[in-house]
């Protein structure tokens, strides 16, 4: 094997072996095998191309071209299909593919199902990273610099799956890889030397120099010495990490903001907004808590997490509270009077959760009274929290797996209560009704039109919701863009379409606008209720909700987010029907059916379900707001991706065509034979300038079999060349047909070569060798000319400390 097949097959199995660090991220490791074959395909391609190639960007155009047109026959059909040939196929099917696996990263926790979108990402880069190391230490023969790309992959894996166990195996597999290559190019420079380094006599001048001298008369190899150093610096790299102390925190060393290890679907304490889109979207909808309530009202039972009372114009945050003890018995929720918590019912609620959730803040429905559960945990009295405590060094209390019972009162205020609640506390009213200086007024003066003409807190807040749920025109997206600040407020209320978290602040900011005490209570909707009776919460079932406070009833769960499955509190359903539809009714298509002449149906449609969009024109908007396919600019992007790539193997051809145009266009009997002599380059013909006209012709017409007919053609402008050379001056030295002889000349060489040869004339040309000549020959005109004037800068500067 030579040295240079030896190192493409080090650099080959260095990515794959670096590749081996992106196991963690998926749940199957199948991909790993289809990544190898392909890599060798690559390898195997640039290997080819670099033993005809003149240049060494075609090596690495045609090794892009093959490995695309791979992944398109590997992924064939797997995306949905929009449009008919293989350029729809590229552009819209091939590129939505891609898309799916960047939506299936976000939405999955690590470590991710194997879907055809992620298997596409994994493969994609693999290659990507394996052509980049290839060109660099095969073709560029820099092996060194190949390690970038392979410290890149390392790292986006290390920094994904966040170490664990395996990392230590995946570095020393990354890191032999390396060093393979790095003594691949070793031996293959040694060996360009000329010398053999092998067994040497033992004697005392093989032993000074250094070429010999080893035991038993063998010589010490400096590639046998590269290994031992190599295998010693591994060493040291994966032993002395493992002795210091450990670093917590920093970049590197950061855990999640609830001070969890990272792992399975968290819902951050923090910052709910990104974690909870994630979890909506999320395509595993995996069990996260079980639990079974004797509750009479499982459609109220919603199981909070926490309550993020603080707007700082940013993001709603939970303000730093003091953690007490858990007591055994909690105490009174804050505003609730004895009439209201008479008329409750108390509810007992057995919860388990899944190995997976992490999460430090436990869900328990609101408001708790009592609270069975073992570990370390506290108590936040004023959100009514239960938080788990420091265990150790970076080790917190977690609900991961804990089985806990919870009892809560279900509380039935009436609409009269509400709207008849005293005024707040000033303490309550001055904490919970704070609004950043930079809120737009947008949001105040929106929350005073809809708000207008109402009476009191309590129908001003019922108007909000209705508003958001109803009469707004709004609709429930999960696929909106993320935003938690005062301006995402004020373009939510532009755009009119969000998810559960922009419908929950912008309601608590309006509320706020108006004087009613708010906050956001962060946790799941009640779940799906099973056979055996109890009920399922999933990754899906992640909510938010405006909690507003009432005197007499205390902070009150309302509703405005119009997604399916969720219910209206009964407190908070407005007494007259809405006159507007929840969102603007679609024009009618050709398809639509004829109006009936029997009655409409549209009043049989409940409140409720209006609320919810799930009837009329409501569930009309919501169910076309999903869809839509890529977007244009993403269409366009890869539409140029797409040219660019098919574009690079052309570009010869491009070029060759362009200057034959030029050539022969001109009329001028130089520049023809110029492209007759190129043209018979391209077939394998090389030039020869030292021989005349007459004898390069003869030359051409023996080496490339021409016919007859081509070889007149080409005595017709090797005359045409003598005669610009030597004939008087004035003299008619071109012809008409000197265009049409050149043109019948390349078509001669060309039908004489194979088809294999006839390929590479057309789209690997020989003759671009003179494109690289001329920027080499201009690249030494610059660097020249910089150095004259360099020089002559030098000359002009005065010296100084002379004599």
């Amino acid at each position: 094997m030579s040295g240079r097949a030896r190192l493409t097959l080090f650099a080959a199995l260095a990515t794959l072996l670096t590749s081996w660090s992106l196991t963690p991220l998926v749940q199957s490791s199948g991909w790993l095998l289809q990544a190898a074959l392909l890599l060798a395909v690559q390898s195997a391609v640039g290997a080819g191309a670099r033993r005809v190639a003149p240049a060494r960007s075609l090596t690495v155009a045609a090794q892009a071209l093959v490995s695309l047109l791979l992944l398109m026959f590997l992924f064939l059909g797997k995306g949905e299909s929009t449009g008919q040939g293989p350029f729809a196929y590229l552009v819209t099917d091939f590129g939505a593919l891609f898309a799916r696996g960047a939506q299936d990263v976000g939405e999955f926790a690590i470590p991710a199902p194997l879907t055809d979108g992620i298997r596409l990402l994994l493969l994609s880069g693999v290659l990507l990273i394996g052509l980049l190391v290839d060109a660099l230490a095969v073709t560029a023969r820099t092996a060194a610099a190949a390690g970038l790309p392979l410290l890149a992959l390392y790292s986006v894996a290390a920094g994904l799956s966040g170490g664990g166990n395996a990392s230590w195996f995946s570095f020393l597999l990354a890191g032999c890889g390396y060093l393979l290559m790095l003594l691949a190019e070793g031996r293959d420079r040694l060996a360009q030397w000329g010398r053999v380094f092998g067994a040497a006599p033992r004697d005392r001048d093989s032993a000074s120099s250094g070429l010999g001298g080893g035991a038993g008369g063998q010589a010490t190899a400096p590639v046998r010495t590269g290994r031992r150093i190599g295998a010693v610096a591994l060493g040291v790299a994966l032993a002395v990490p493992a002795a210091l102390p450990a670093l917590g925190g920093g970049l590197l060393g950061a855990r999640g903001e609830d001070g969890g290890n990272g792992a399975g679907g968290t819902i951050s304490a923090v910052n709910p907004l990104v974690s909870l889109q994630s979890s909506l979207n999320a395509q595993d909808n995996r069990v996260v808590l079980k639990y079974r309530t004797d509750s009479p009202q499982q459609s109220d039972q919603y199981l909070r997490i926490l309550a993020l009372d603080e707007f700082n114009g940013v993001k709603w945050e939970a303000s730093g509270r003091a953690l007490t003890d858990v007591p055994e018995q909690l105490p009174k929720p804050p505003g609730l009077n004895a009439a209201i918590r008479a008329n409750a019912t108390e509810v007992r609620t057995s919860v388990s959760a899944a190995e997976s959730y992490t999460q430090r803040y436990l869900p328990m429905p609101y408001p708790a009274t009592q609270v069975d559960i073992g570990g370390k945990w506290r108590f936040e009295p004023e959100g009514r929290t239960l938080v788990g405590d420091q265990l150790g060094k970076d080790r917190f209390q977690s609900v991961q797996g804990a089985q806990y019972t919870v009892r809560s009162l279900l509380l039935k205020p009436t609409a009269q209560q509400l709207s008849k609640a005293p005024e707040p506390d000033k303490t309550i009213l001055a904490e919970y009704t704070k609004l950043p200086d930079n809120l737009p007024p947008v949001v105040a003066e929106t929350a005073r039109q809809v708000t207008q003409g109402s009476k009191d807190n309590y129908t001003r807040a019922v108007r909000l919701q209705d508003y958001f749920a109803v009469t707004g025109g709004f609709r429930y997206n999960t696929k909106t863009a993320s935003g938690t600040g005062s301006e995402a407020v004020a373009r939510f209320l532009a755009e009119k379409e969000g998810f559960c978290v922009h419908f929950a602040f912008s309601m608590a900011a309006m509320s706020r606008s108006l004087g009613i005490p708010a906050r956001v209570a962060v946790g799941f909707t009640p779940g799906e209720k099973q056979a055996d009776g109890s009920v399922n919460v999933s990754m899906r079932d992640a909510h938010a909700w405006p909690e507003l406070y009432f005197e007499g009833v205390g902070w009150t769960r309302f509703e405005p987010t119009p997604r399916s499955g969720i219910t209206t509190p009964d407190y908070s359903r407005s007494q007259t029907q809405p006159t507007q539809p929840s969102a603007p009714a679609p024009l009618p298509s050709a398809s639509t059916p004829a109006p009936s002449a029997a009655p409409s149906k549209a009043d049989d449609c409940p409140p409720d379900m209006k609320k919810l969009g799930e009837c009329g024109a409501a569930a009309a908007a919501q169910r076309s707001s999903g869809g839509g396919g890529p977007s244009a600019t993403t269409v366009a992007l890869w539409a140029v991706a797409a040219l660019t790539v098919l574009g690079l193997p052309l570009l010869p051809l491009l070029w060759r065509t362009r200057l034959r145009a030029r050539r022969l266009g001109s009329g001028d009997a130089l520049e023809a034979w110029r492209e007759l002599g190129d043209a018979a380059w391209d077939v394998g013909v090389p030039p020869d300038e030292a021989l005349s006209p007459r004898r390069a012709a003869a030359r051409v017409m023996e080496l490339g079999r021409l016919g007859p007919d081509a070889a007149a053609a080409v005595h017709r402008v090797a005359g045409a060349v003598e005669r610009s050379l030597y004939a008087p001056p004035g003299a008619e030295v071109s012809y008409p047909g000197l265009a049409s002889d050149v043109l019948l000349a390349r078509a001669g060489l060309l039908s004489a070569v194979t088809r294999r040869s006839r390929l590479r004339a057309l789209l690997l040309p020989r003759s671009a060798a003179r494109l690289s000549w001329a920027v080499s020959r201009r690249w030494a005109a610059v660097t020249s000319t910089v150095s004259a004037r360099l020089a002559a800068v030098r000359l002009r500067l005065p010296l100084r400390g002379r004599g």
